[in-house]
């Protein structure tokens, strides 16, 4: 199951075992009738990944307090909405995997120069996960940040045209590797950061 906000994704109907479902991630109340749905119909749930978010670029001098209020709400906000009904309900289940999207300019300052209110709003997700790794010691659930480096999309090629393609990290690549930490083989591994970089 995944959710959209507008519309359809590219998915669709590409895959007969995937279904969407429209739902506003800054609605805390949507976001946990949503999940409370989707648990009294498959009875538990076994791994999320919640990759929901913004981009935006400003210097401290350029970052009112309102920046940074957009950046967290599409950022942390969105997350926290959902993640907090599902953590919930994996600690119940004393097991599951949840997967986090954070970045190298939230984990690392020295790369946040010039992305302010984008740096502060995605060093929260890394707090909130050790939060939550913290609350569910002893069990079976695992809280991960998956960290991209630059990701091979359109559109950041047709931002960055003169970069070298071949450095950066694909979707594909970053679905691979959460697939293996959702995975048997995986079972053991309590990884909280997981840096998906290629070769930059």
């Amino acid at each position: 199951t995944g959710t959209v906000r507008h519309g359809s994704s590219d998915v669709g109907d590409s895959h007969e075992k995937y279904k969407e479902v429209k739902l506003d991630l800054l609605s805390s109340e949507q976001c946990q009738e949503f999940t409370e749905n989707f648990f009294k119909k498959h009875g538990e749930i076994q791994v999320a990944v919640l990759t929901a978010g913004g981009f935006a670029m400003a210097n401290i001098a350029a970052t009112t307090t309102s920046d940074i209020h957009k950046q967290y709400q599409l950022n942390f906000e969105t997350t926290y909405n959902m993640v907090r009904p599902i953590f919930l309900q994996m600690m119940k289940q004393k097991s599951g995997r949840i997967f986090l999207i954070g970045s190298r300019a939230g984990l690392d300052v020295s790369k946040a120069k010039g992305v302010t209110a984008y740096a502060l709003s995605k060093s929260l997700i890394f707090r909130l996960a050790e939060l939550m790794n913290a609350e569910a010691e002893g069990t079976d659930v695992v809280v991960s940040v998956i960290v991209p480096s630059t990701i091979d999309t359109p559109e950041n090629r047709i931002g960055m045209p003169d970069a070298d393609f071949t450095t950066w990290v694909t979707p594909q690549q970053i679905a691979d590797v959460i697939y293996f930490y959702s995975s048997q083989a995986a079972n053991a591994i309590r990884q909280p950061v997981i840096k998906v970089y290629n070769k930059s």
